[in-house]
């Protein structure tokens, strides 16, 4: 298995689906590497990204429309797993041979999912067991919003599950490892989704499970330990979030080649500036060069109520007094 977090990685087509930042959220939690881009993206870019599967987002268009978005027909020759949710289902059957209709009516709320034959995505799932005791058939609890629906699959395709007013609400292709489902394995209304998606990411697509939080701090350390070697750094400090993370994963990568440059703007909490110095100084052991630029910053945002011109002057401020103190450093 590579080292490389991001070398299993999955690709999220968006359609627009108001669900589209959840589907990489579950992917992501799984412990795979996912981004999302746009339907229409380059598809050089695509085939270079070179992901393990692609998965198609739900999306408000119609299938049916001639002017209605489709996926590249790059996604179809890289030989890698598909996976279409709602509309990126409709447009695989529609783009690969089969047939999407409108016209039924819309469907927005829980179904009830019969599973009609084996599946990868599905075999074992089932969440009414006592009935399937009695019945014989398992079920699953899923969400749907559409209004379209697949009325004839594409060549290569068998029928996965259906519910009483879908007849296709899902479909299989188990060689080309092409699925899709006309439910919403993203949202937390779909019991089993999590599930689904890490079966697909997972058991299909084979990715390894590498993207975790401490996976990304180790590969975040190795790759600053390789572009800065012996030199040092030199880091604005604000006391915000955003550069005090930055500060702590370089001090643990590079240690004492780290110095940081804290611009005491004033705007902080009461005593929050001795917290920041506290926390970084004595704690964790960072080289910090405090600046009280209070004064500054009181005089420029004197008079200035708009807040979109108060986070200018701040930014423009700390910039020139970080600069300035840069300057005073001789390495």
């Amino acid at each position: 298995m590579s080292n490389n977090i991001h070398s299993d990685k999955i690709l999220i087509l968006d359609f627009g689906s108001q669900y589209t930042q959840l589907i990489a959220r579950r992917v992501r939690e799984i412990g795979v590497y996912c981004e999302i881009w746009a339907w229409d993206h380059d598809p050089e870019e695509i085939t270079r990204f070179a992901p393990r599967g692609v998965i198609l987002s739900g999306g408000p268009e119609s299938v049916t429309e001639a002017a209605s978005p489709r996926a590249p027909h790059t996604v179809y020759e890289l030989g890698v797993p598909l996976f279409g949710i709602c509309y990126g289902m409709q447009t695989m059957a529609a783009q690969l041979g089969g047939k999407v209709e409108s016209g039924h009516a819309r469907e927005f709320g829980y179904a009830a999912i019969d599973m009609t034959a084996p599946c990868a995505l599905f075999d074992g799932l089932d969440d009414h067991a006592d009935a399937h005791a009695v019945t014989g058939a398992r079920k699953l609890d899923a969400w749907m919003s559409h209004g379209d629906r697949v009325t004839a699959m594409p060549p290569g395709f068998a029928l996965a599950a259906a519910t009483e007013s879908i007849p296709i609400a899902a479909m299989a292709d188990a060689t080309r490892r092409w699925y899709g489902v006309q439910f919403h394995p993203e949202v937390t209304h779909t019991r089993q989704g999590g599930e689904i998606l890490r079966r697909f990411v997972v058991d299909v697509c084979g990715c390894a499970t590498a993207w975790t939080p401490a996976g990304i701090i180790a590969d975040a350390i190795a790759s600053v330990r390789a572009q800065v070697g012996t030199q040092r750094v030199l880091l604005g400090l604000s006391g915000g979030v955003d550069s005090s993370v930055v500060a702590a994963l370089l001090k643990r990568a590079i240690g004492a080649q780290l110095i940081c440059v804290f611009v005491d703007t004033g705007l902080l909490r009461l005593a929050e500036g001795d917290q920041v110095m506290a926390t970084m100084a004595e704690h964790m052991g960072v080289q910090v060069i405090r600046i009280n630029a209070a004064p500054r910053f009181f005089t420029a945002l004197a008079g200035v109520s708009d807040p979109e011109a108060k986070r200018k002057i701040i930014g423009r401020l700390f910039v020139e007094v970080f600069d300035e103190e840069a300057g005073k450093l001789s390495d």
